[in-house]
């Protein structure tokens, strides 16, 4: 079957009428890139087939949508693809529930994050709760000095980093007052994966 064909078969199992489903289906293969309406299923790359089972997962406009690694074994491309996808998605309101191991895909989409081990519900909350309880934040001051200071030497640039802000505040201030050059200041916060493997390995 072609694409179309497949949408419509299932359309007919949720008893969708027939010209509401067409034009669904046409919507949703435009909106997923699968507008060769010739070509059929069995010819599919993987990624095509990714798209034509979201396509069907949302043929009849579901409030929820349960995923289960929509982006596994896919090429970088298509799998930003799908990301963006379920990120519009969102947007116009589906909650989604996204079971994957692929732990930035679900740093960078989720709204709310469940880590699971042994059957067991270890965390259930938003990334920024969850980094505060469970990870750790570390702020990065580089700076430039000729003269040769207690500081750790990188490329020729000083590094100072501490976890408290009034620590980085009174860096910031010794920088200043002794004219050396401020090169970069940023933040660093533990990612998904690193919380993850912690709660795995206690």
């Amino acid at each position: 079957m072609t694409a179309q064909q497949y949408l419509l078969f299932f359309s007919e199992l949720y008893q969708m009428p027939r010209q509401k489903a067409l034009t669904r289906i046409d919507e949703l293969l435009h909106s997923l890139g699968l507008a060769e309406k010739n070509k059929l299923t069995g010819e599919f790359s993987k990624g095509m087939k990714r798209k034509t089972a979201i396509a069907r997962a949302l043929l009849h406009d579901p409030d929820l949508l349960i995923l289960d690694e929509p982006n596994s074994g896919l090429d970088p491309l298509t799998s930003f693809f799908i990301l963006s996808y379920l990120k519009t998605l969102r947007k116009e309101g589906k909650t989604i529930i996204l079971s994957a191991h692929n732990l930035f895909h679900v740093e960078t989409i989720c709204d709310r994050v469940g880590i699971i081990k042994n059957g067991k519900l270890l965390v259930f909350d938003t990334m920024e709760a969850i980094r505060t309880k469970l990870g750790k934040r570390e702020y990065q001051v580089i700076f430039h000095s000729d003269h040769k200071l207690d500081y750790e030497l990188v490329n020729g640039n000083y590094v100072f980093r501490a976890a408290e802000v009034d620590a980085i505040a009174a860096m910031l201030e010794t920088v200043s007052a002794n004219k050396w050059t401020l090169v970069d200041l940023s933040m660093k916060e533990s990612a998904l994966e690193e919380i993850y493997v912690k709660l795995m390995t206690n």
